[in-house]
C-alpha cells in the first residue's frame, strides 16, 4: 500500500502567518540557487554549488527538485571529505555528489510515496520511505516544498553520497561495458 508524505503545518498567529505567506510568495519568484543563497543553513551547499560550476545549471529553466543538505549535514561528513571535494582538481567528484541531490522535475512532497524510487541527475537511484519520518535514502526531510521559480527544494539532514556500487555501475554504463 502506497502512503503519500504529509507535512503538517503548525497553526501560526496572524502576523507570523502573514510573514510566512509573503516569504512563500517571494521564493516563488527566485531560483533554487537564489533561495539557497538566502538561507544561512545552506551556505556550504551554495559554496559547493559555485565551486562545482553548477550555479548556472541550477538557476536554469528546470524544473528541478533539490534535496538540500544543511551545513551540519556537510559538517558530519568524515573528516577531510568536504575539503577534499572542494579542491579544484576534484570538481567532477563534487559535481557527482551534488547532482546526486537533484531530480529532474518539480516533485512536491504530496506526490512522494513510500518505497518510491527516483533517479537522480547523477544517475543513482534514491528511495523514499515514510516509516518514522519522511526520508530519502538515509536522509530525513526536515523541511519540504520550498517552491522556486525553477523547481522545489526539500531540506535534508544528511549528504547523499553516491555508493561505490552506483558509481561503478554508472561508469560501466558510460563506458559501454
Amino acid at each position: 500500500m502506497a502512503v503519500a508524505i504529509c507535512f503538517a503545518m503548525m497553526p501560526l498567529n496572524g502576523q507570523a502567518q502573514d510573514k510566512e505567506m509573503k516569504d512563500e510568495e517571494m521564493t516563488k519568484d527566485q531560483t533554487i540557487v537564489q533561495i539557497a543563497s538566502g538561507n544561512d543553513d545552506l551556505s556550504i551547499l551554495v559554496k559547493a554549488v559555485k565551486a562545482a560550476d553548477l550555479a548556472e545549471t541550477l538557476s536554469g529553466k528546470g524544473p528541478f527538485t533539490v534535496f538540500a543538505p544543511t551545513d551540519s549535514a556537510f559538517q558530519a561528513l568524515p573528516k577531510g571529505k568536504l575539503d577534499t571535494l572542494m579542491k579544484a582538481g576534484n570538481k567532477k567528484k563534487l559535481q557527482a555528489v551534488l547532482m546526486n541531490h537533484v531530480v529532474s522535475g518539480g516533485v512536491m512532497s504530496g506526490n512522494l510515496e513510500d518505497g518510491q524510487m527516483v533517479e537522480t541527475m547523477q544517475g543513482s537511484k534514491a528511495e523514499f520511505t515514510m516509516e518514522k519520518a519522511a526520508m530519502i535514502n538515509d536522509a530525513k526531510i526536515t523541511k519540504a516544498d520550498i517552491e522556486a521559480s525553477n523547481g522545489v527544494i526539500h531540506i535534508i539532514n544528511k549528504v547523499l553520497v553516491p555508493s561505490d556500487k552506483m558509481k561503478k555501475d554508472k561508469m560501466e554504463e558510460d563506458n559501454g561495458y
